[in-house]
């Protein structure tokens, strides 16, 4: 069973207890005054594993579904026996690296929360548009609809910050934007990182 498919799996048993029980949902929220003045810093990790609701968790698990797998079998492709280590790294690290500029704003902030693999799932995305632009998404109930990556990317960039300036609920959308550029700067530095080792794979991979 692929990571992706793991990932999905976790986050959709605790995604509808969450919707169950106020009690996990607040345990698991991203909370910054929490964090901030009770060290619970799994915060920054547990909130990407709840959603808003059902639509909030089936666009985002469909879309990680869709570009996930593409990610995961091209790190395993580049980096060899390393790769899928690499690739759950990128995730989890994902997830907690495109909070902080909403951390840094909000660290006192006790009415602010946000919820949702979104900033992980981006990364995902660009990582994935980055290896292949052509790359692209079918919609749920149009599957014809093809919409290529390098058209989806920056449509998707314009419709999160039009969201982030608009404002308003749990979903904290400026974590796309963040997340999105996580998982372009994440690839590249392995990439770089990893060249003497697998520069053949890698050249091979994006020709």
């Amino acid at each position: 069973m692929s990571i992706t498919v793991i990932i999905i799996a976790i986050t959709v048993i605790v995604s509808l207890f969450a919707f169950k029980s106020q009690k996990v949902m607040d345990d698991l929220i991203f909370y910054p005054a929490a964090i901030t003045e009770k060290n619970q810093y799994y915060r920054f990790i547990s909130y990407g594993f709840i959603h808003a609701d059902f639509m909030h968790l089936i666009f985002n698990m469909y879309a990680f579904y869709l570009f996930g797998g593409i990610v995961e079998d091209g790190f395993r492709y580049i980096f060899g026996s390393a790769g899928s280590l690499l690739y759950l790294i990128m995730y989890v690290s994902a997830l907690a690296v495109c909070l902080i500029p909403s951390y840094n704003r909000n660290k006192d902030n006790y009415y602010y929360k946000s919820l949702g693999a979104s900033g992980a799932v981006s990364a995902a995305i660009f990582a994935a548009i980055l290896m292949n632009p052509v790359t692209g998404i079918g919609l749920i109930f149009i599957p014809t609809l093809y919409i290529p990556g390098f058209v989806f990317g920056p449509l998707y960039l314009i419709i999160t910050a039009y969201l982030d300036k608009r404002g308003g609920g749990n979903i904290n959308h400026s974590a796309h934007l963040w997340g999105a550029l996580y998982g372009i700067v994440f690839l590249i530095a392995m990439c770089f990182a990893l060249r003497d080792t697998d520069q053949r794979s890698f050249t091979r991979y994006f020709k």
